[in-house]
């Protein structure tokens, strides 16, 4: 990825697979849609805001409300801010309603929310389990998969029990949370046993000015040094990494410190969407995220401050567990992770995690804040050179036909089925069957043998036995 060559596909981020329709349908059209607000000033009614203006607008009542502040989330089919106020205080209410919300009363404070979830990381932190503070129904909502079951899965009930019914809830996934792992074609590492394999997340920019990109952390962990081909020469070294703890988050610089790294997103043919700040996610606002393995898709944030206890990947006894992350209902699979979460209007707001589920039959999803990944790594979005591999292109956005070569396989063209997840297998790193299934757990140092376990779709396995890709 020198300034002289950068491939059209591999300018913005790696990307790949049939993009979703459905949702570029509902993200291009109005991709630089400007911000809509009520300009009476002396209206007492709620303000109609898109969700960047939601996001700041919950930002700063934050500050004003103090401790009086509840939470918040955007009802999008209003287009309003929805603020959660505890005590009844008449003067509190009126100053959120001044400032364009709708006020809503509730039981549980933000610190009462946070000390439940102190319990559960004390009491109950079982692989397989995650929990994350939900606003709309004012509790912390705590979800365990398919793995947590007899003495886990009693210990897990009694202690959501004892928080209370009106403080958390306990729900059953029918998936197991993992990072998303293997099927993807997109950033490549070689190590000691194979090959590892990433999403690159967005291009930014480092603290020292140059050129870098922020990722997975457990990518980061995995492996140093990355390619943009499969067994090619190392343009980005990892610079940070953090996974597990505090983050799952890497800042990768680029070797070449002329590179254009471009702040976009690339969804498909020929079109992208820039990226111009980096955004808080809020409950309830609309997401897009970007995968290399199964494209566009979209859904709603469903809770933040959210903790998920995965398997660890490298004790069979132990739990990773990631703390501070968005869960939402966008569905992702293998090969996905470290691809971005952004908005329609262009705001970045996560990296992909980890989940449970597929694009078939949904689930939970798990993504790093991009704003703590920035504020953290000390680097800033925002192109560390001139545009390049033709990121001007300016394709007619209701455009669904054609064939834009896409990282991971020539991209299908025509009325592409929105659920379509399946990739070109011949186009894919590794021979890969089906699409992009988890053969393994996601070994973080990519030496263990990964074939025909944990068959993540059910749809094909890998036949690359020491190939880890996350």
């Amino acid at each position: 990825m020198s300034h002289k060559r950068i491939p059209k596909r591999k300018a913005a981020i790696a990307v790949g697979g049939v993009v979703a329709l459905g949702a570029a349908a509902i993200l291009l059209p109005n991709a630089n849609a400007s911000q809509d607000g009520n300009n009476d000033a002396s209206a007492a009614a709620p303000k109609t805001l898109k969700a960047s203006g939601a996001s700041d607008l919950a930002a700063q009542l934050q500050d004003l409300l103090g401790q009086a502040f509840a939470g918040s989330y955007y009802d999008s089919g209003k287009q309003q801010l929805v603020v959660n106020v505890i005590n009844g205080d008449n003067n509190v209410i009126v100053q959120a309603e001044k400032a364009g919300a709708v006020v809503r009363q509730v039981a549980n404070s933000t610190s009462a929310l946070k000390a439940a979830a102190a319990t559960l990381k004390t009491k109950a932190t079982i692989p397989g389990t995650a929990w994350a503070v939900d606003p709309k129904t004012n509790k912390v909502v705590v979800t365990a998969d398919s793995t947590v079951t007899g003495s886990k899965w009693d210990t897990l009930e009694s202690t959501v029990q004892s928080l209370g019914s009106n403080m958390a809830t306990l729900k059953k996934s029918s998936g197991t949370f993992k990072t998303f792992v293997s099927g993807g074609d997109a950033i490549f590492s070689q190590v000691a046993d194979g090959e590892v394999r990433c999403s690159l997340g967005f291009n930014v920019t480092a603290s020292d000015g140059s050129p870098a990109f922020l990722t997975a952390g457990h990518c980061g962990v995995a492996a140093k040094d990355w390619s943009d081909t499969e067994g090619g020469q190392p343009i980005a070294t990892v610079d940070q990494a953090q996974f597990p703890g505090d983050g799952d988050f890497s800042l990768v610089k680029y070797n070449d410190a002329t590179t254009q790294a471009p702040s976009e997103v690339n969804i498909g043919n020929g079109q992208t969407v820039a990226i111009n700040q980096a955004e808080d996610a809020t409950v309830g606002t609309t997401v897009f995220r970007m995968g290399s393995t199964t494209g566009l898709h979209d859904g709603q944030v469903t809770g933040l401050d959210a903790t998920v206890n995965f398997q660890s990947e490298t004790d069979p006894n132990g739990v990773d567990t990631v703390t501070g992350l968005i869960q939402t209902n966008v569905c992702a699979e293998a090969g996905d992770s470290g691809g971005s979460l952004f908005t329609q209007d262009g705001g970045a707001v996560g990296l992909t995690s980890g989940g449970s589920g597929d694009c078939t039959s949904g689930g939970e999803t798990f993504f790093q804040p991009v704003t703590t990944a920035l504020q953290a790594t000390g680097a800033t979005l925002g192109d560390a050179g001139a545009g390049a591999g033709d990121a001007g292109a300016t394709a007619d956005p209701s455009a669904t036909d054609g064939t834009g070569d896409q990282a991971g396989g020539d991209q299908i063209g025509g009325a592409a089925d929105p659920s379509a997840t399946a990739v070109d297998p011949s186009a894919t790193a590794g021979d890969q069957s089906g699409t992009g299934d988890d053969t393994g757990t996601g070994d973080a140092t990519g030496t263990g043998d990964q074939t025909g376990t944990g068959d993540q779709s059910g749809t094909g396995v890998s036949d690359n036995s020491n190939e880890s890709s996350h």
